[in-house]
């Protein structure tokens, strides 16, 4: 463990921005909601008429049960997910600070000073252990300022917790497996995306106590039911598992050589195929297996909750107060049109992710120094960097087009209409495609321009999802919730077309990725 804590220095020094960021970020999120419905909510007859009209199997599976109808309750319940979004964001430290340090060739020099074996998976995992504590104390200390309830706040707080813990478990492990970075956090998004699509399954049904929903971690953290007779013997559940994974990682990190993975690297082939030729064949080979396993999440999710919808508008039509209160937010659209406009988007903005995350693997290359002996054989520049563009773009339009296509075909066997239900739910699915594009387009700005600052693409793809989940939760101006553009996108399936703002955010996705690749036409390489 020698050289431990100056690791931890040099971690948190890489990260000072970053780090403070999404955890002040998320907490404050949590704390507006809450101050949100405070504000909106005078009275219990008031919460347990909102209560009733939230209490669906489509919000259900977005959300999760609403398990104590009070103030506490009714803010734990909308912001979870957030609880996703700092699972995600504590993983994703701890392979920053772990195996992509091995991959980059900085950890085996500072392994050749006196830094002990295990300190670099010490020092990552404790920046990610107290990253989430911070998270979870400051949204049980805003709460119970707001007048919340302290033993609903601490264990809303813990919930958020507990569940970096967890996952700071899973992404050390992850780190373990496999010699790339790339594949370590695919691993742990696979993990953390099987979970909550247990939960969503399970919770689906409106059945509290599904099995499926208590054997997934989300879920079973979900079921401390902050500020409603809180099932404290939850905790120790999670924990236990956290601590038998991170001693896990700590065997298997024992184990195996610096730079290697528990998992061997299959050697390529001699002599590369004819797909290897142009620069697009060579991000094509790249990039094939993060299009290929997001596409088969997004039909997976698309089955899933398309069978889902029809449940939705089953239970809606049984209760009439729901039905009258849902009619009044969505005007004259069915329930199911209500549903699947809103997963779809969520799965826009996931789909705009992809392609960030596609994008974002053009600046890996270049600074692992994969770029330059490309460039300087006969490829141009706006070629390379074109490749891996036009995968990127390719990308979200893939999943979205398989998520329609099944959301439909599920749907559509649901009620009976799959020819009538197919091409409407496609076309929902496709009008995600331009705020998504806009999206990838600032990452490829930033990699051709500002490629230090190319990571802030996450920060817009987080704001954007933010944006649209909580901005009216939390009662933003019009002209914040303009920022992010999905907002600007017809409520289809079931509203009206309007070509209008799909022709501008194409338009500004054009301009932006001009740009970027004539910066990266005119910039060093490095």
């Amino acid at each position: 463990m020698t050289g431990t804590w100056q690791l931890v220095r040099l971690a948190l020094r890489r990260d000072r921005w970053l780090l403070p960021l999404w955890v002040v970020g998320l907490a404050l999120f949590v704390i507006g909601i809450g101050s949100s419905f405070k504000s909106l909510y005078a009275d219990q007859a008031s919460l347990e008429s909102f209560a009733a009209s939230m209490s669906n199997p489509s919000l259900s599976a977005f959300y999760g049960p609403i398990f104590a109808v009070n103030l506490g309750g009714i803010t734990a319940w909308r912001s979870s997910l957030v609880l996703i979004i700092s699972a995600l964001a504590v993983g994703l430290t701890v392979i920053r600070h772990t195996r992509a340090e091995e991959e980059q060739g900085r950890r085996e020099l500072l392994g050749s000073t006196v830094v002990g074996r295990q300190a670099g998976l010490t020092a990552a995992t404790a920046i990610a252990l107290g990253a989430s504590t911070v998270l979870g104390a400051l949204v049980a200390l805003g709460l119970t300022a707001m007048g919340f309830g302290a033993a609903g706040s601490l264990a809303l707080g813990l919930e958020y917790a507990v569940a970096g813990w967890l996952f700071t478990a899973v992404a050390a492990v992850a780190a373990q497996l496999t010699q790339s970075a790339r594949a370590a956090r695919w691993i742990t998004i696979l993990v953390l995306g099987v979970s909550f699509l247990l939960r969503v399954v399970g919770d689906a049904g409106g059945d509290q106590n599904s099995p499926l929903s208590w054997i997934s971690p989300i879920g079973l953290l979900q079921r401390l039911r902050p500020y409603g007779d809180e099932r404290w013997w939850v905790l120790p559940i999670v924990v236990a598992l956290a601590v038998a994974i991170a001693a896990a990682a700590y065997a298997l990190s024992a184990r195996r050589d610096l730079d290697a993975g528990i998992i061997a690297t299959r050697p390529g082939p001699a002599r590369a195929g004819r797909g290897l030729r142009s620069p697009l064949g060579l991000a094509w080979r790249l990039q094939c297996g993060n299009v290929l396993g997001w596409s088969v999440g997004f039909i997976v999710l698309g089955l899933v909750l398309g069978g889902a919808a029809d449940s939705a508008q089953s239970a809606v039509e049984e209760n009439a107060q729901l039905a009258d209160a849902l009619r009044r937010i969505g005007g004259d659209l069915t329930i199911s049109d209500l549903f699947i406009g809103a997963l779809f988007a969520i799965m826009g903005i996931i789909a705009a992710a992809q392609g960030v995350q596609l994008v974002l693997r053009a600046r890996a290359e270049e600074s692992a120094g994969r770029a330059e002996p490309v460039l300087a054989a006969a490829v141009g520049r706006n070629r390379w960097l074109g490749g891996h563009t036009l995968m990127a773009y390719a990308g979200p339009l893939v999943s979205m087009v398989a998520a329609g296509l099944f959301t439909g075909l599920a749907y559509g066997a649901a009620t009976g209409d799959v020819g009538g239900q197919v091409p409407r739910i496609l076309g929902a699915a496709l009008v995600q495609i331009p705020a998504s594009w806009f999206t990838v387009s600032i990452a490829v700005a930033l990699v051709g321009l500002l490629p230090r600052l190319s990571g802030l693409a996450w920060g817009f793809v987080v704001a954007f999802l933010l944006l649209g989940q909580l901005g009216a939760v939390l009662q933003l101006s019009q002209w914040a919730l303009d920022v992010s553009p999905f907002t600007h996108l017809p409520k289809l399936p079931g509203g009206d077309v309007t070509v209008t703002p799909l022709v501008w955010l194409l338009a500004l996705a054009v301009a932006l990725t001009a740009a970027g690749m004539a910066g990266f036409r005119r910039r060093d390489v490095g």
